[in-house]
């Protein structure tokens, strides 16, 4: 119990425990976070838009999503720390002022260069809110029922931001044009920054140093690795460009484990992951992540070139999706997660997601909506809301308020991870099944039935490993989370400093 005692140790002095306002200041994050989900997916309904706008080739386009998941994807575990050092609501604000700014940019761009500055100031301004959104979540609801509640909509929300972004996009893209697909930041950035300012009272900072030696190894282990499988999703597995940089990103990240061992002051320590609980979390989210491409990406595309959907249309059929999601977090957050733990809710979402995905498989070039992609739509919602509604939570759990940061950022470092690792994967695994139909079935010039055939094909050969993803994420969450609900918090009379090895020792 030690471990769960730690945490709320510091919560009377951070004024928040007792705060009237906290279901509002719930409102603000809630808010600000979504602007993070949507702009995953926002943008990419704009590019071809864009694209026709400012005169930039194929090539690099997809830099205008690479330059986001860089930046991103390498300053998380900063980010995440130095929430910890400088303050969440510091760190929130920044976050939420910077990236309307880097929003405004974007949205006034003239060239392809302004477009890319301003994607990667996106995805920096980006890592500082999101680890800063979590963890002010996790300080500022200490009552469990409470809490559960809360992060049963942080979850919803959470899981469901890329799916409104597809809607968004689509919208915006229609109506306007590409350009509002990034001033639409400016709206909710100004709501989630006036909210944070009026409501959010500043946290004690843990007076600790920054590591610099752990965060250029960190951050530079995790550009190798969204870079090099960037570049793989763009060229190819074999290019030395690809694999080297994998390598060296792999040398990097070992290089920081071991540092973290030996560091005064470790960016991320380790006793955070050691936990089996923890570490079942960031593994989930990075699965989830992972396994969740095949409908935001190759279902979309489905939608789209085969059964000729347009943008508004597509992301609307998306809908349904994402209000079983929502609905599946609250409930399983609020209603079974206090009874159950974790576990059966992230293994039996996982199963959820691979049954949905298993019936993707069955698509054709002309199937109906209603018939075919509805009922897996409908499943994979609940599954998605089941895991989301226990992984954030349990990402956070039990740790101590000076390491909540880092623990949020570290479960963000995984979902940035699997959505990079899903996007180069799925792609390879896409193109490579339907180049090899037609090799099989068009030994002349593809007519555009086998065209469309082999896309068809391609993209079931997609959901079929999306549902080996989800099964294998199933099966490692059951043998890995414990049984039972989360240790309930209780009231500590040990200072908040004490020995930070107590709680990981107490969760062993």
């Amino acid at each position: 119990m030690a471990a769960g005692s730690a945490a709320p140790a510091a919560a009377p002095a951070s004024g928040t425990a007792e705060d009237p306002r906290r279901w509002l200041i719930l409102a603000v994050i809630c808010i600000a976070y979504l602007t993070v989900g949507l702009d995953m997916t926002v943008v990419n309904l704009a590019l071809p838009s864009a694209q026709k706008a400012l005169g930039f080739s194929d090539t690099d386009r997809q830099w205008i999503v690479t330059a986001y998941a860089l930046s991103f994807g390498s300053l998380l575990l900063f980010c995440g720390r130095l929430s910890d050092l400088i303050g969440r609501k510091q760190l929130f604000l920044i976050g939420v002022s910077g990236f309307a700014v880097a929003s405004a940019i974007g949205g006034a761009a003239n060239s392809f260069g302004m477009l890319v500055t301003a994607r990667a100031l996106q995805g920096a301004f980006a890592a500082m809110l999101s680890p800063s959104c979590l963890a002010l979540l996790a300080t500022t609801f200490t009552d469990p029922k409470e809490k559960a509640k809360a992060f049963g909509a942080y979850s919803g929300v959470a899981a469901a931001g890329s799916g409104f972004g597809l809607i968004v996009g689509g919208a915006l893209t229609s109506a306007l044009n590409w350009r509002w697909c990034l001033y639409v930041n400016l709206v909710f950035a100004a709501v989630a920054l006036v909210g944070g300012l009026v409501l959010m009272k500043s946290q004690p900072k843990i007076g600790a140093r920054m590591d610099f030696p752990g965060v250029l190894l960190a951050s530079g282990g995790m550009f190798g690795v969204v870079y090099g499988l960037s570049n793989a999703a763009d060229k190819s597995w074999h290019t030395p460009s690809t694999w080297g940089t994998l390598v060296a990103s792999g040398v990097l990240l070992a290089a920081f484990v071991v540092w973290q061992t030996r560091a005064a002051n470790p960016l991320l320590p380790l006793r955070i992951l050691l936990d089996r609980n923890r570490g079942g979390a960031i593994l989930t989210v990075l699965f989830v992540g992972t396994g969740m491409f095949g409908i935001m990406l190759f279902l979309v595309y489905y939608m789209q070139d085969s059964l000729g959907y347009s943008a508004i249309k597509s992301g609307f059929g998306i809908l349904p999706m994402i209000v079983c999601t929502m609905v599946g977090a609250g409930v399983g957050a609020a209603k079974l997660m206090p009874k159950l733990g974790p576990k059966p809710l992230i293994s039996s979402g996982m199963v959820l997601c691979a049954l949905a995905m298993a019936w993707l498989t069955r698509i054709g070039t002309n199937s109906g909506y209603a018939s075919h992609l509805l009922g897996p739509l409908l499943i994979a919602g609940v599954g998605f809301g089941l895991i989301y509604a226990a992984a954030l939570s349990t990402g956070t759990a039990g740790v101590q308020p000076q390491d909540a940061g880092i623990a949020s950022a570290s479960v963000n470092t995984g979902q940035q991870l699997g959505g990079a690792i899903g996007t180069a994967l799925l792609n390879t695994i896409a193109a490579t099944a339907t180049t090899n139909w037609l090799s099989d079935h068009a030994h002349d010039k593809p007519s555009a039935q086998q065209l469309q055939l082999a896309s068809v094909h391609g993209y079931t050969t997609v959901f079929w490993w999306c549902t080996a993803i989800f099964a294998v994420g199933a099966v490692i969450s059951a043998l890995l989370l414990r049984n039972g609900p989360l240790p309930t918090p209780t009231p500590a009379h040990a200072p908040a400093g004490d020995a930070p090895g107590q709680a990981a020792a107490a969760h062993s």
